[in-house]
């Protein structure tokens, strides 16, 4: 009986190493081996990318907070020039995503990095703004995201240094991240806004509420058809340009009899008042 047992025990084993051979054999196992290993590359590039994204967000906000500052001082061009110096630091980690791209898809990744990517849009329109009164064109955004990255050749048994080569990347902003940008442009006027009044700037919020109306209007041409986070900001969009256009109508009917530098208390309260559901038409 303990023999037929350990006859039995060591045909076990035979035949678990026999699987095992098998297994490491069997094409299935080393198809599976193969995707697991694509599956982790693009996982951890995955990662670097919202790594990425994030430092880019947080740079743009900076930029952000920094343009908001021309409200208050005498000469902006000290400003804009600083925020120039950050808006480059800020294209030079878009590089690292556009190494990150190279030869891959970008829509498998996308929702990685167009946090940061719609921030970054937001900040450099901000800036256009403030320097042209305009709006930024998607392809001058484009334009300056190209970047020159400098590659070695090794040649095996050569003791020469490793020649040099150019490669120039490109990051090209899609249409969608491009308007969600501009659609959060809108909440940065409206602040720029309170804050001019604050200062006693009348001139700025008409200006304000003619350039609003009019990326309003084309946002209202776009309407369902566009991606869906697009839609959802219009709603923020329009509470924006009411907010603006409320100023306004304070400043023209009242703005004589309320002094400059109650204005921008006047124009805090009643913009409170503003239902939150009531869309601008």
């Amino acid at each position: 009986m303990n023999r037929r047992d350990g006859d039995g025990g060591s045909r076990r084993n035979h035949d678990t190493v026999q699987d095992h051979d098998a297994s490491q054999t069997s094409p299935v196992i080393a198809a599976f081996k193969v995707f697991q290993q694509e599956l982790d590359t693009k996982h951890d590039k995955y990662e670097r990318l919202v790594k990425i994204s994030r430092d880019v967000t947080i740079e743009s906000k900076r930029t952000i907070f920094l343009l908001h500052r021309v409200t208050s001082v005498p000469d902006a061009e000290d400003i804009l020039n600083e925020a120039d110096v950050k808006l480059d630091g800020v294209r030079q980690k878009i590089g690292l995503i556009a190494e990150e791209l190279r030869g891959e898809d970008i829509h498998q990744f996308h929702r990685a990095f167009t946090p940061g990517i719609q921030e970054y849009v937001e900040a450099v329109s901000f800036q256009h703004y403030i320097r042209h009164h305009s709006l930024i064109s998607l392809e001058e955004i484009n334009a300056r995201l190209v970047f020159m990255r400098t590659e070695t050749h090794e040649h095996k048994g050569s003791c020469e240094a490793p020649p040099l080569s150019a490669q120039v990347l490109t990051f090209q902003v899609t249409p969608s991240d491009y308007l969600l940008g501009v659609a959060d442009l809108t909440g940065e006027l409206m602040r720029m806004c309170i804050s001019s009044v604050g200062n006693g700037d009348i001139d700025t919020p008409f200006r304000l509420s003619q350039f609003l109306r009019q990326i309003h209007d084309g946002f209202s041409y776009i309407g369902n058809t566009g991606p869906y986070e697009v839609s959802k900001k219009l709603h923020t969009l329009r509470q924006s340009l009411g907010k603006v256009e409320d100023a306004c109508y304070t400043l023209r009917v009242r703005g004589s009899e309320i002094p400059k530098h109650m204005l921008a208390d006047v124009f805090s309260s009643r913009t409170t008042l503003i239902d939150p559901d009531e869309g601008v038409v």
